[in-house]
């Protein structure tokens, strides 16, 4: 049988991979580093800018991947196992799949149909705002360890503020499942949407062995920047970054 590739293939990913490279190294040297900038991609920390504070940088046009983790980050990561269960339920999530690839592939809709009760229950539980919010600190700074989002979109770096970010999607985003779509069972992801549109998706990946059991949350980049964008007031720090709301008040200061 044949699988579609989703995720493109792996030279394409070393290229998009090279391009994030490029793009931290071109911000970084924006506001004043050198080549050999500090950074920690394993924990989003992907530019440390002079004040010392981390910069998460984004720089697809379509989509971006928040994170791609296996069962095993799941069970390590205290962040996670700290979120009122839905640790728990990512692993339920990875575990309604057989451990073979192979297998999975004799009857692909036997593990979709499993998996359709822990998505729903994650939906459910993310319709406390307070839980959605701590989960969203998670995903995109590593539970606030990373103090800023920044976007290279439209030529330009947008830098915004953790827990500005995370309260401005909170407050917009409805959490509903995806429904049926190409003979698949509904619930197979769980979507984040503002006014009807998707913002993020977390699902499974099922499209390769390479990538077997891992779950994905990807974030569209034209809708969720266009709510982040929402935030004001906006500033000029160079005609290549502009920083949004309560970051001015941090960003940028340490030559003062």
């Amino acid at each position: 049988m044949l699988v579609r590739r989703r995720g493109g293939t792996p030279e394409q990913a070393r290229e998009r991979r090279q391009l994030g490279h490029d793009n931290a190294l071109a911000f970084a040297q924006e506001i004043g580093l050198t080549r050999d900038y500090r950074n920690d991609p394993h924990a989003k920390k992907d530019v440390i800018d002079p004040a010392g504070d981390a910069h998460s940088l984004k720089s697809g046009t379509k989509k971006w991947q928040v994170f791609l983790y296996s069962r095993r980050r799941f069970e390590t990561d205290d962040g996670f196992q700290a979120l009122n269960g839905i640790g728990e339920l990512l692993i339920h999530c990875i575990d309604t799949f057989p451990p073979s690839y192979e297998d999975y592939r004799r009857n692909p809709i036997a593990s979709k149909e499993r998996l359709r009760t822990p998505m729903r229950e994650i939906k459910d539980r993310f319709q406390r705002k307070a839980l959605l919010r701590a989960f969203l600190m998670k995903a995109f700074f590593n539970g606030g360890e990373v103090n800023y989002l920044t976007v290279l979109y439209d030529n330009v770096y947008h830098v915004f503020l953790n827990t500005e970010v995370v309260q401005v999607m909170g407050d917009a985003f409805e959490v509903v499942n995806s429904t049926s779509l190409g003979g698949n069972p509904p619930e197979q992801k769980v979507l984040f949407r503002v006014n009807g549109i998707n913002a993020c998706e977390l699902e499974m990946r099922n499209d390769s062995a390479q990538h077997y059991q891992e779950i994905r949350f990807n974030a569209i980049v034209g809708r969720l920047m266009e709510l982040l964008r929402t935030i004001t007031p906006v500033s000029s720090y160079s005609e290549k970054v502009l920083v949004y709301g309560r970051a001015i008040r941090r960003f940028g200061h340490w030559d003062h």
